[in-house]
């Protein structure tokens, strides 16, 4: 393959990729319109069930915001019972913010959704294709996070 066949290549990867998260973000949002949560509040809810407890800092790094709209953020979703904060055991000057049970569950019914969504447009694709797009993905995921790795070195 030429560099500039692979540069049309790439090109194609990425946009395909954007369209498709685009896709997906938007049918995510269409999703949430039937819950008492904003995106943004769904976006930290995530992060929050996958890594575990965090301080407004911590989750600020991971959803991109500045500590002062977190903050903002993490009232809003303590008002509606979704999150608390609560005092670290060990140092108690650190307070981390903790998933209740409403918010867990609107997570997995979002999630569940999607995934449904996902396999109702995968449904007339072959298993075997299916399980390949998944590999694939994976090699990807795997491969970004290697790369960020050495970026961050």
């Amino acid at each position: 393959m030429t560099k500039s066949q692979q540069t049309s290549m790439m090109a194609d990867v990425e946009k395909e990729l954007r369209y498709i998260a685009g896709i997906i973000k938007q049918r995510g949002r269409v999703i949430l319109n039937h819950y008492p949560i904003t995106a943004p509040q769904f976006v930290a809810l995530q992060w929050l069930l996958e890594k575990g407890d965090m301080t407004i800092g911590e989750l600020s790094n991971y959803i991109h915001l500045a500590c002062s709209t977190t903050t903002d953020l993490v009232d809003r979703m303590e008002k509606n019972e979704l999150v608390e904060r609560i005092r670290d055991p060990k140092d108690r000057r650190v307070v981390r913010i903790h998933v209740l049970e409403k918010g867990e569950k609107i997570i997995h019914e979002v999630i569940e959704k999607r995934q449904n969504y996902l396999e109702e447009v995968l449904k007339g694709v072959p298993e075997e294709d299916v399980e390949t797009l998944n590999r694939l993905l994976h090699v990807l995921h795997e491969n970004m996070k290697e790369t960020d790795k050495e970026t961050d070195n």
